[in-house]
């Protein structure tokens, strides 16, 4: 098929994406589109500033958020071009000092075993979100993580472990992991845009604001600082860098006429490795497996490889069909927003000429029920979604509810530091006459609902979840106990009161 048909089937895409933006109140968006090696579509939508009404274009920059992951994923593939590294020896054998919380993961644990998710640890997001602790003291605070599944039994997504793939990079090279893309992949490639912080990202003359819809209304929300973890998801990409990167993908390691990436460390990245979960599991995406760094999926009768991303105020996707040598890349602005996924099925589907699946439909449906559309997402991991409930939408009646509890005990009973040996210090002080819980520099008002239990409102995340506090005799607080994971056989996190010094 020519290029020019290609083109020629995404007339109507504009009206789309328009569409999209509109359904699911998005801000803007950023749509590219590959074949053969070809751009045959490239287009920014909507505005990147909605205040300032500044329009996206192709080399306004995004947070990418997990799509970083295929990048960290990448550089472990050239370490093992380079023989630093094998996929299958234990990481221990790199560096002395690993441990994990299951002394057995901590002997065979691999690299491989980390960029395809089977380390057997939940998500542990709080460990890591907001947190000031350096990429090596959460490396360290791994130990203290219990996990829930045997070691290899299960995928569960793990950013900790994406991490520590990417600290390891950078230890083997005695650099570090940010150093190492910048020199084997940014540079090679000409990415000479992408950034590792959004902080960086805020300094260039073309970037996109993060926003949240809140009562119907987009609104400007903070950027967020996920450095440390940043070879899970803290890349900042636009249009023109991301093309690069598919065709790199497209081209099995090759540009430019030069073998970057072996082809058969890009066959390893792009192998199934462990079946996975999926929100998509239907008629046209009917098995979900996960490579190294990417999803890997049928759609439709067609090999897809794709990861997204969401960070706060910002969602991506990048994804291809190898056979087909399509390569399609979508940015947004909009915290949790599925339009990434909305706009790379509707294109998959106009150009292998099928009958338009109504994702918009799809996505509707599965959201009404249980889920969130974050949690909707199985590829949008950053977005945190730990085991707690969604705030009730009568706020009037919950008030009222909250008013009703009384406290049992002195209010400075609940008061102190407390402390756990991997996710750090929760400070519980009071504030206006009652208590609000402070962790990783997150402020979490609290509400008495009775026996020592306190409701905490996640404002961020619009989530409520359970602080049980342990009190002896005497009305001393010993500990609390506070159920942040919502995976399958996962125990509340304990945290220690700390003594009065």
């Amino acid at each position: 098929m020519t290029i020019t048909k290609h083109r020629s089937l995404l007339d109507g895409l504009d009206e789309f994406v328009a569409e999209q933006l509109q359904t699911w109140k998005g801000v803007g968006a950023a749509v590219a589109v590959i074949h053969k090696n070809e751009v045959i579509w490239q287009k920014g939508y909507g505005y990147r500033d909605l205040e300032s009404k500044l329009e996206v274009t192709p080399s306004t920059l995004f947070a990418i958020g997990s799509s970083t992951k295929a990048f960290t994923a990448t550089t472990a593939a050239l370490l093992v071009d380079q023989e630093l590294l094998n996929w299958d020896t234990p990481v221990k054998a790199y560096m002395d000092d690993f441990k994990m919380f299951d002394p057995v993961a901590t002997e065979r644990l691999t690299i491989r075993d980390m960029l395809c998710h089977r380390s057997g640890l939940p998500r542990h997001e709080m460990v890591w979100y907001n947190s000031s602790r350096t990429r090596e003291e959460l490396v360290d605070a791994i130990q203290y993580l219990e996990p829930n599944e045997d070691f290899r039994n299960k995928w569960q997504y793990q950013n900790l472990m994406y991490m520590t793939a990417g600290f390891l990079v950078g230890k083997l090279k005695e650099t570090t992991w940010e150093s190492f893309v910048q020199d084997h992949l940014f540079d090679p490639l000409g990415m000479k845009s992408s950034l590792f912080s959004v902080d960086q990202m805020q300094l260039q003359p073309d970037f996109a604001v993060p926003y949240m819809e809140k009562d119907g209304e987009n609104v400007r929300i903070p950027y967020r600082n996920i450095d440390a973890i940043g070879p899970a998801g803290s890349m900042n990409s636009n249009l023109e860098d991301m093309i690069a990167w598919l065709r790199l993908q497209l081209n099995q390691g090759q540009h430019d006429g030069q073998q970057l990436i072996s082809k058969e460390q890009m066959e390893a990245l792009h192998s199934p490795q462990m079946p996975c979960d999926s929100p998509f599991h239907g008629p046209e995406m009917p098995v979900s497996t996960y490579g190294l760094g990417w999803f890997i999926e049928p759609y439709r009768g067609h090999q897809l490889i794709h990861h997204g991303g969401a960070i706060d105020g910002f969602s991506s996707q990048v994804a291809f069909l190898p056979e087909e040598e399509i390569g399609i890349v979508v940015l947004c602005n909009t915290h949790g927003s599925i339009i990434p996924y909305t706009i790379t099925f509707n294109i998959m589907d106009r150009l292998l000429e099928k009958e338009p699946v109504d994702w918009s439909q799809k996505m509707a449906k599965l959201m009404s029920g249980e889920e969130s559309a974050e949690s909707a997402v199985t590829d949008t991991p950053e977005t945190l979604d730990p085991a707690a409930t969604p705030v009730v939408d009568n706020e009037e009646e919950q008030t009222e509810d909250a008013k009703a509890v009384s406290l049992d005990r002195p209010v400075l009973t609940y008061a102190g530091i407390y402390q756990h040996a991997g996710y750090g210090e929760m400070s519980i002080q009071l504030k206006d006459d009652g208590l609000q819980a402070i962790f990783q520099n997150i402020e979490m008002p609290m509400e008495y609902s009775g026996n020592d239990t306190f409701s905490v409102l996640l404002v961020l995340f619009g989530l409520k979840v359970t602080f049980t506090f342990q009190v002896d005799q005497e009305n001393n607080a010993r500990s609390i106990s506070i159920p942040f994971l919502m995976e399958p056989g996962t125990k509340p996190i304990e945290f220690i009161k700390k003594s009065a010094e």
